[in-house]
């Protein structure tokens, strides 16, 4: 530490003040203090100067003198249930009134409500503070608080600011009449023979349209945002340019409209520049994105040479009006990404500044084209929910929002003064991941979130939410808090930051609302359980995992224990399916990687007793027997969990199939081929979208899950 560092009692008093935490409690149960070093850089990050005693004192200052500087809160959130308060700061003995201008069309006059609070000196001005009744029931939306002030010459002032109304709670699939079933796929490795060397649009349709006919209410799917516009593909899509926008690579070219009214020989050149990749639809190997979007590229900027139709032309003008500039900015910074590479010059830090404007003159021809791919994928999704719907689903697609972007990516160039600098989001050591986990991700700033009214989040959700019928939202606990890591650090030594979870969750809920969806949040891991609760007072469903639920003995749940607010599943997307994880084969996995923080003869054993356990637990059901095959035990799980109270219930794919391997490994990077593995059967040969409905060991699971179902539930 440097010489007139801030005592420990000061810097913890600032910490809190900003919404950080000095200690946590780790998952062995002992409390672990957050190092000095760790908070001051974490301040920093959040422009708090925390470096010095007398800059550590200012700052604790000035923090507790922030909301006496506003007129208006920055950003209002409130339920649509209750009585809410507003504050409003002015000069000392000056008259003023506040109404609520409602987003379409009026106002409401709120009352002046008592407030004793005493006046404050704020820059040498006897600063009051008056407050206002917001009444419940007000309209749901976004609105404008406005104040109109009197000042003792008889002059006014009217300020302004944010005003936002939010359901206290969303409708649960009970409510909503549905059975609460569906199924999970890694859409990128479910392939038919026409797609190009990835899942698809088309496919997606194709798996909605069946499992729809089967009885499933959605088909919960990976985040579909995009990715590097050119050059080399990030595999994992918990880890896009942007969050908002969907991934084109996702596209099925034969399928944009225009396609079908192209001449012979233009077509021919789409077809074409198709045939190679789709060769790899059969193949057992890792899944090459890079090759898939070269050549998917090559046949939409045919497609999009062709032209469209007047009446097609003034959908896709319509589409870029109702994105606005997030879709402009977003088809600017690919056309850059194209010209420059990653690093863009100094002079296009942003897309505030001159030469910004300049190119995006230049590159106007290129920008139309990556906004015309965001309209196509939007157009495709549009079609697949609209199968999935005509089908039967209640929900249809559910899609899922990833945690953050990637620090070079659309989302940070777009809007850096949104993000905090000089830390990175991960988590903390848990029993699964012993190291901790570094997500590479820069993390919004809760000050500047909460200064633009939460506009990212709420463009971000409003966009994904289009076309779909839920949201999960990964790692749930980043709208609460997050685990902060300077950069250099490990994993471990960071600190959690707090975010306004009432505002943000609020967001959340009001576009899912609109959109009709349903939200899922991923609870797993590190939740205090307060939040829990909370998310099921506000319909928000929690997430359960079979291989996760055990009393505090070590031995599973009974099924009538398990959460009813929860989509319940028998594992994720980090284990292997169940085929493998019975094997064992996540320990050998993880010894082989080096990923292990025991001993593997003692994680192997813990592995035994773990199978064990759930094997006794089944057979106490009467599900299994000693003799009972892979394929036997697998319908046991599922039938086991459909036995649960659980508002939503979903069977995996990779189970449905026979599948053994896991498609991510926490805590690797190329030593495994995470998000690049084909969906293929237990004899590890590849199974393909056409395969699907006469697949035996998917049909017999489905029917067996669904019986029991409905056996339960009756």
């Amino acid at each position: 530490m440097k010489e007139n560092a801030p005592e420990r009692t000061l810097l913890c008093e600032l910490a809190d003040a900003w919404g950080v935490a000095t200690e946590y409690w780790g998952f062995d149960g002992n409390k672990v203090m957050v190092s000095d070093l760790t908070l001051i850089r974490i301040l920093a990050s959040l422009g708090v100067d925390a470096s010095n005693e007398p800059s550590a004192r200012r700052a604790l200052e000035e923090a507790r003198m922030r909301p006496w500087r506003e007129t208006l809160p920055a950003c209002t959130v409130v339920r649509d249930d209750r009585e809410s308060r507003v504050a409003v700061h002015l000069p000392h003995g000056a008259g003023v009134t506040v109404e609520v201008e409602l987003e379409n069309g009026g106002a409401r006059a709120l009352a002046q409500g008592e407030d004793f609070t005493p006046p404050r000196e704020v820059s040498g001005v006897l600063t009051g503070q008056a407050s206002f009744v917001v009444p419940a029931r007000m309209p749901l939306g976004y609105h404008m608080l406005r104040a109109r002030i009197t000042l003792d010459d008889g002059s006014t002032e009217v300020h302004g600011a944010p005003f936002v109304v939010v359901p206290q709670r969303l409708a649960s699939p009970a409510e909503r009449g549905m059975t609460g079933w569906g199924m999970t796929a890694q859409l990128y490795s479910v392939r038919s023979r026409r797609s190009w060397g990835v899942g698809d649009t088309a496919d997606l349709k194709e798996m909605c349209s069946l499992f729809g006919a089967m009885g499933a209410d959605f088909i919960l799917i990976n985040p579909l945002h995009a990715a590097e516009p050119v050059g080399h593909i990030t595999p994992s899509p918990y880890l896009p340019v942007t969050r908002r926008f969907f991934n084109p690579l996702y596209v099925r070219p034969e399928d944009v409209h225009e396609v079908a009214y192209m001449p012979a020989a233009q077509r021919a050149l789409v077809t074409w520049a198709g045939e190679e990749i789709k060769e790899t639809d059969v193949l057992n190997e890792v899944i090459d994105r890079d090759s898939s979007w070269e050549a998917k590229l090559q046949a939409l900027e045919v497609i999009f040479a062709f032209g469209r139709s007047k009446a097609r032309q003034r959908d896709f003008e319509r589409f870029r009006a109702t994105e606005g500039q997030g879709l402009e900015d977003f088809a600017l910074w690919c056309a850059l990404r194209e010209r420059y590479g990653e690093d863009f010059p100094e002079e296009l830090s942003s897309p505030a500044t001159p030469h910004s404007a300049l190119q995006r003159l230049e590159l106007a021809e290129r920008i139309d084209f990556f906004a015309w791919l965001q309209w196509i994928v939007d157009t495709q999704l549009e079609d697949a929910q609209r199968e999935a719907l005509d089908s039967g689903m209640a929900l249809g697609i559910f899609h899922d929002l990833a945690v953050g972007v990637h620090s070079k990516g659309a989302d940070v160039w777009s809007n850096p003064g949104i993000f905090a600098s000089g830390v990175t989001v991960g988590a903390p050591p848990d029993v699964y991941n012993q190291h901790g986990q570094n997500w590479s991700q820069p993390p919004w700033s809760p000050v500047a979130l909460r200064e633009s009214a939460y506009a990212p989040l709420r463009n971000l959700v409003h966009t994904v939410l289009r076309h779909a019928g839920g949201l999960r939202v990964d790692h749930v606990m980043g709208l609460f808090r997050q685990w902060w890591i300077p950069a250099g650090n490990p994993p471990s030594e960071g600190a959690y930051v707090r975010f306004d979870h009432e505002a943000a969750v609020g967001i959340l809920m009001l576009e899912a609302y609109r959109a009709g969806a349903v939200v899922v949040g991923e609870d797993l891991g590190n939740v205090e359980p307060w939040v829990r609760d909370y998310m099921r007072e506000r319909g928000i469903l929690g997430t359960s995992v079979l291989w996760f639920e055990a009393y505090d003995d070590g031995t599973f749940k009974q099924p009538w224990d398990l959460r009813r607010e929860t989509l319940v599943t028998v594992d994720t997307h980090d284990l292997p399916p169940v085929a493998g994880y019975l094997a064992g084969e996540h320990v050998d996995l993880r010894d082989r990687l080096g990923v292990l923080a025991e001993p593997v003869e003692k994680v192997r054993a813990d592995a035994e007793l773990e199978r064990q356990r759930m094997m006794s637990r089944l057979a106490e059901h009467g599900l299994i027997d000693e003799n009972s095959s892979e394929r036997e035990i697998i319908e046991a799980m599922h039938r086991y969990i459909a036995r649960s109270p659980g508002e939503l219930l979903a069977i995996a794919l990779v189970d449905a199939v026979g599948e053994r391997r896991a498609q991510n490994q926490p805590g690797t990077d190329e030593e495994y081929p995470n998000w690049r593995l084909p969906l293929a059967d237990g004899s590890e040969q590849v199974v393909l979208v056409e395969d699907l409905k006469g697949n035996p060991r998917l049909r017999s699971l489905v029917t067996a899950f669904v019986s029991e179902l409905h056996t339960a539930r009756q």
